[in-house]
């Protein structure tokens, strides 16, 4: 069993509650939740960073490690167009971890908490064998206006934010800008929200896994497939690392091909890479043959 089968069949098993206030239940970047009478709506996500498969100790610096760990959740608010509003830290300490580096954490997670608006509330405390954290960040969107990966329809133009390959270059290499884009991760929140407000984005999500099994999901829950281009490479990256690699944290999304979507954002490269059309369901095809999704996934060897 893989990670999205696994998704998929908690989602069917587990169904939305029978509450009003329940938009969106498992499956998307964040859940959605619809408050009554509320103008906003509210987002929910969770992401684990854990030693040894998201950061060794010995190569990532501890503020590093926290700057990564709420950034991961921030670039799920982002992918769904929101704001961020605050975040909840679980946090299981190994024996090896001192005052010094738990400074450091805390350090590195505050500033990027501080810059995105993300107030840290509280958590919880523990001991374990190896480091372990699970962030959970509440955003909120206007009603109804969430960025979802069911949105997306046929003929809608694919695009992606900045260059790819970067994270996955950076973890190879360990130095550099590359490195530095690895451990420190930006959250595309400003970009995200540019999107739905003015540019009318409808369907988004972040690239965390690799462009083809992200594509490949995004494709599957919009029933549809797609066809791209190579994506733009991080200087220095392979076509492999951009396509497979994962980390990069860039967005995601699809228009309408009569929608202008700008070259840039605040810098930031936007790039057409190819066009969502009907048939079956998940299939990408890059350069007329199948492009399987192989980006990370946790789950693979189950």
């Amino acid at each position: 069993m893989n990670e999205p089968e696994l998704i998929e069949k908690l989602r069917r098993r587990v169904g939305l509650p029978a509450m009003a206030e329940v938009v969106l239940g498992i499956g998307d970047d964040c859940a959605i939740v619809r408050p009554r009478g509320a103008r906003e709506d509210w987002l929910y996500t969770t992401d684990l960073l854990i030693e040894g498969t998201h950061f060794l100790r010995e190569t990532h610096g501890a503020a590093d490690v926290g700057w990564k760990a709420l950034a991961r959740g921030l670039s799920d608010i982002a992918a769904m167009g929101g704001e961020a509003r605050f975040c909840l830290l679980s946090l299981a300490v190994a024996d090896w971890v001192d005052a010094r580096w738990l400074d450091g954490f805390y350090n590195g997670l505050l500033a990027l908490a501080g810059r995105a608006g993300a107030a840290l509330l509280g958590g919880d405390l523990a001991r374990t064998e190896r480091v372990m954290c699970d962030i959970v960040v509440a955003g909120t969107v206007p009603r109804g206006k969430a960025l979802r990966r069911d949105r997306a329809r046929a003929g809608d133009a694919i695009y992606v934010s900045g260059a790819l390959g970067g994270s996955a270059l950076g973890l190879a290499a360990g130095r550099g800008r590359a490195w530095l884009r690895h451990k420190r991760p930006q959250p595309r929140l400003a970009l995200g929200k540019f999107l739905r407000a003015r540019v009318g984005v409808k369907a988004a999500m972040d690239l965390s896994d690799g462009l083809s099994l992200d594509l490949h999901r995004l494709c599957a829950a919009s029933g549809l497939e797609a066809e791209i281009a190579a994506p733009p490479l991080y200087r220095g990256a392979t076509l492999e690392q951009a396509l497979h690699g994962g980390e990069d944290y860039e967005l995601l999304f699809t228009a309408p091909a009569r929608v202008r979507v700008p070259r840039a954002f605040e810098g930031l490269a936007l790039t057409r890479i190819g066009t969502m059309r009907k048939g079956a369901a998940g299939a990408v095809q890059m350069g007329g043959e199948a492009l399987p999704p192989l980006g990370y996934d946790h789950l693979r060897h189950l």
